[in-house]
């Protein structure tokens, strides 16, 4: 019997396959545990637009996401921080704040999209990685500049 899979299963396939299973697996526990349906011919049929439909909803992500990270890549952020004599900071810049900065910027990335190389302990130039989608990633130049001088 062929089967449309519902659900990832991990010795069948994944979401939105078509396979070939006995009778019995499938009415007895694939379609009743809600993880496939039979491949009708208008299943089959919906499949195939909604694979379009999801193909290009994703082409229209990933070029957003390409033009937010040619965006950052031009962009030259400046965070302050609390920092000593020797320029070393009291704690440290985290992607937590780099986030908060790009927000006052316009821009609003989740923090845990933020990347950097190291933690940021005393002030200079750095680069942190924004992951923006699946395959677009951009680099971000932070500036960490002590609380109260001007750029």
């Amino acid at each position: 019997m062929k089967v449309i899979l519902r659900k990832d299963v991990a010795t069948l396939g994944d979401a939105g396959e078509v396979v070939d299973v006995k009778n019995g697996y499938a009415n007895n526990y694939l379609i009743p545990q809600g993880m496939a349906a039979r491949a009708t011919e208008g299943a089959l049929k919906a499949l195939e637009t909604e694979r379009k439909q999801q193909a290009r909803k994703i082409e229209e992500q990933r070029k957003t996401a390409r033009d937010l990270a040619a965006k950052i890549e031009q962009m030259s952020l400046t965070v302050p921080a609390k920092a000593g004599e020797s320029g070393k900071l009291f704690g440290t810049v985290t992607s937590a704040n780099i986030a908060d900065a790009l927000k006052a910027e316009g821009i609003d990335i989740d923090r845990r999209k933020i990347s950097l190389d190291a933690p940021i302990k005393s002030l200079g130039s750095y680069e942190a990685s924004v992951k923006l989608f699946m395959d677009v990633s951009a680099r971000l130049n932070v500036t960490v500049e002590a609380e109260g001088q001007e750029a």
